[in-house]
């Protein structure tokens, strides 16, 4: 999988200290344009413990590798400040975890300073004091130096270079397009979530089906109408040092119950939520489910019409951006959906809406994160296409001609075989579909 290296350049180390916890920034793209070092919000936390324990969950997802773990990983959650909360996010290393801490304005008392998105330092000496913070007493934070930094600054103190894989960001697309497909499978309690929790298989690599009972979750070894999956259960385990302050526990998951599933925790003036992969050795960035959107001529235009619109909102309405663009719903949904792969939009399961982000990444680590896709391209410009009158196609490649099925995406090449789908339609199906779709216009 191809990686570049991303460089962190920080003003100084993000510290807690004397009962303030400064995070320093690097680089991010804001309402008032692009920053070195952004500062967004400066308050007080009104809920310290919880807080900190789940800046603290997110940065362990940031280092986990679940698949095949292997130490020396490290990298740097991003965050959001869309006005009236900051959604801390990251991925694993393995891409099959995202993880996102969503501190809402209960838990803030302070002044927004402006919007837009960066990555934070999360360094080992303060993890170990957000691992040392406790009760529920109030905390000052400050995202982004103060002015004083800023106008002292000769360059940057801190800087960090770690790799970037292309999957990691490619991750970001698929979540978003996955939990808007996702439906509401079961709510706890917090007391039953700690229970829930508590009692799952203690073997990391366990999977199993959580099904609805009444107004509990119970663990199944079989699929289950019904049920979430759940495989790799010791992937939720950032969850649990946050289980004190746990109100609810909210499952997600495809109404199949097959698939990927995410998990949400509601604390005081804030939600974690986790998002895993459907197997642990699947990273999200292979599941192809922007595939089929970002195929049609129009979207990549569609996108830059919708992208104008984005102001670091918190939630982003279908309806509203179809009536300030012009455009239709679905011609919106597939827009953000393109606006997703370069990391510009991430989807809230509890609000059920997109939300506006724009990952500080230099866009040419995003420029071809889809290989299927340019593949596909390639075959539709080089000839390799032709179509039937009865919904077929014929696509020649180098393995032999392709028989594709357009309307149910079937192919007879080894991909199709080994996945029937369920992992976005293959290369040919994708090329045939292009082809289909300028013949048509």
């Amino acid at each position: 999988m191809t990686s570049t290296l991303q460089a962190y350049s920080y003003a100084g180390p993000s510290t807690l200290a004397e009962g303030h916890l400064g995070l320093s920034t690097s680089g991010g793209r804001t309402a008032t344009g692009f920053l070195d070092h952004p500062r967004f919000f400066s308050g007080v936390l009104t809920q310290a413990a919880p807080a900190a324990a789940g800046l603290l969950a997110v940065a362990d997802v940031a280092m986990a590798r679940y698949h095949r773990p292997r130490p020396g990983f490290t990298r740097d959650p991003v965050v959001t400040c869309g006005g009236d909360r900051l959604r801390f996010e990251s991925f694993s290393a393995c891409g099959g975890v995202y993880s996102r801490l969503d501190v809402l304005g209960p838990a803030l008392d302070g002044e927004v300073l402006d919007r837009g998105t960066t990555n934070v330092d999360v360094n080992n000496p303060l993890r170990e004091a957000l691992a040392r913070v406790g009760g529920r007493d109030p905390l000052h934070l400050g995202v982004g130096p103060d002015e004083v930094v800023v106008t002292t600054l000769d360059g940057a103190v801190v800087e960090k270079k770690v790799p970037l894989p292309a999957r990691w960001l490619r991750g970001f697309a698929e979540v978003q397009v996955i939990a808007a497909g996702f439906d509401l499978r079961a709510e706890l309690t917090g007391p039953q979530a700690v229970r829930f929790l508590r009692g799952l298989p203690k073997r990391a690599a366990a999977e199993v089906w959580a099904v609805p009972a009444g107004r509990d979750l119970r663990v199944c070894d079989r699929e289950t109408p019904g049920a979430v999956h759940l495989s790799g259960v010791g992937r939720l385990a950032t969850m649990t040092p946050l289980l004190r302050f746990a109100k609810a526990l909210r499952a997600y998951g495809p109404s199949d119950g097959s698939g990927a599933c995410a998990w949400e925790l509601d604390l005081p003036g804030m939600r974690y939520t986790l998002a895993l992969s459907p197997q642990p050795w699947r990273g999200f960035s292979g599941e192809g489910a922007v595939l089929a959107d970002l195929s049609t001529d129009e979207v990549a235009d569609d996108a830059d019409l919708v992208g104008v619109l984005l102001n670091f909102e918190p939630t982003l309405e279908l309806g509203v951006l179809a009536a300030r663009s012009g455009l239709p719903p679905e011609r919106v949904r597939a827009a953000l959906t393109q606006l997703g792969t370069a990391g510009r939009v991430g989807y809230d399961l509890a609000e059920a809406a997109h939300f506006h982000r724009e990952l500080p990444y230099d866009r040419d680590h995003v420029a071809v994160l889809n290989p299927r896709l340019v593949s596909a391209r390639a075959l539709a410009e080089g000839g390799a296409v032709r179509l039937a009158n009865d919904g077929t196609a014929e696509v020649t490649t180098s393995g032999g001609v392709r028989l594709v099925g357009l309307g149910d995406g079937s192919c007879t090449c080894p991909w199709w075989y080994d996945h029937r789908g369920s992992r976005g339609p293959c290369k040919h199906v994708l090329a045939a579909r292009i082809v289909a779709g300028e013949t048509s216009g």
